[in-house]
């Protein structure tokens, strides 16, 4: 079996409805059955927040005695400190600690920077061992980095229609940062059938046309180029993927390749990438 060790289980689906392919939230059999498949593919690392409906109270009784993964979750805005939040978290994934925690949304630090000590008090106390944000634009990463804030760990945006942070790839990683990608997939846009997208989205058909031109030529599935465009990115260490089954799950494992995937596409429309602006 091939090893999936970049990749980072996105949770979300566990808890709530997301994407705009989801078939729907799967049931607590179907989550350890994902979780257990993954551990055995040679996932290690799983993304959740306490935004996610109850993703992280299903994860807390769905993962397995011997698969140790490593946790990432959020601090999303709310009336608790970011102690208070963290503590509901670890709670409810049966954790003493988490391997990272992030900021969910940059308004919080937008509207008062000094929150970001509440978690550097966090990794002093060791009950996170990475601290960092979770970002939707590079004019927040040039803020943090005006700032000179000394963050771990970032997540962010990128696809093969969406590369508006890769100018900063190597600078992070000089700076030690670890670097997680989302959207791999445009939250499943780039399998939405090409003659039924929805009005305002349809400006991007062109866009998926390249892409099915390139995939195939190239012999490859739009999944395992778009998975590999991400996985095969020196700088890139986490790639984020939710599955509703174990099926898509392990289409994405078996999705990964040593083909080189080198493919350019200029989306003009910039403001449709990102999904906030699709409805």
């Amino acid at each position: 079996m091939k090893s999936a060790r970049k990749i980072v289980l996105g949770t979300v689906q566990f808890g709530c409805q997301y994407g705009i392919n989801s078939a729907g939230r799967p049931d607590s059999d179907a989550v350890k059955d994902i979780l257990a498949n993954a551990w055995k593919a040679g996932i290690r690392t799983l993304d959740t927040s306490s935004a996610y409906g109850n993703s992280e109270e299903v994860l807390g009784g769905s993962i397995s005695a011997g698969a140790d993964f490593r946790i990432v979750s959020k601090y999303p805005k709310g009336d608790k400190s970011v102690a208070e939040m963290l503590d509901g978290s670890l709670k409810r994934l049966h954790r003493e600690k988490l391997y990272g925690y992030l900021l969910h949304h940059f308004e919080v630090y937008r509207k008062n920077p000094s929150v970001w000590d509440d978690f550097m008090e966090l990794k002093d106390k060791r009950l996170v061992e990475k601290i960092g944000f979770s970002l939707y634009s590079p004019e927040e990463l040039e803020l943090l980095l005006g700032n000179g804030v000394e963050f771990d760990l970032l997540q962010f945006p990128r696809n093969i229609f969406d590369r508006q942070f890769d100018p900063y790839l190597r600078e992070l990683k000089d700076r030690g940062a670890e670097i997680h990608v989302r959207s791999t997939f445009l939250q499943g846009l780039f399998f939405k059938d090409r003659s039924a997208l929805p009005t305002k989205l349809q400006p991007l058909a062109k866009y998926l046309m390249q892409l099915d031109e390139y995939a195939e030529g190239a012999g490859m599935s739009i999944e395992e180029l778009a998975l590999n465009f991400n996985i095969q990115n020196e700088f890139v260490d986490g790639v984020l993927t939710g599955v509703d089954n174990t099926g898509q799950l392990m289409n994405n494992v078996n999705a990964i390749s040593d083909k080189e995937v080198r493919i350019d596409i200029n989306v003009r429309e910039q403001e449709l990438l990102n999904p906030v602006n699709w409805n």
